[in-house]
């Protein structure tokens, strides 16, 4: 997919099976970003735990 210009694209979320894809193409600073709103919204890392991102 990447290698012909695609990308990821997700109405309902990444899934599963794209989720450590996502962390290699796109930048640092979004991930951050990603794992800092679900930190302020899920502190204790109960909802989805994992599906996106991970919770240092």
């Amino acid at each position: 997919m990447l290698k012909v210009g695609g990308s990821i694209s997700a109405e309902h979320g990444i899934g599963q099976l794209k989720r450590d894809e996502l962390a290699h193409i796109r930048p640092a600073i979004e991930m951050d970003l990603m794992r800092r709103i679900k930190s302020s919204f899920d502190p204790a890392g109960i909802m989805n735990p994992g599906k996106v991102v991970s919770l240092p």
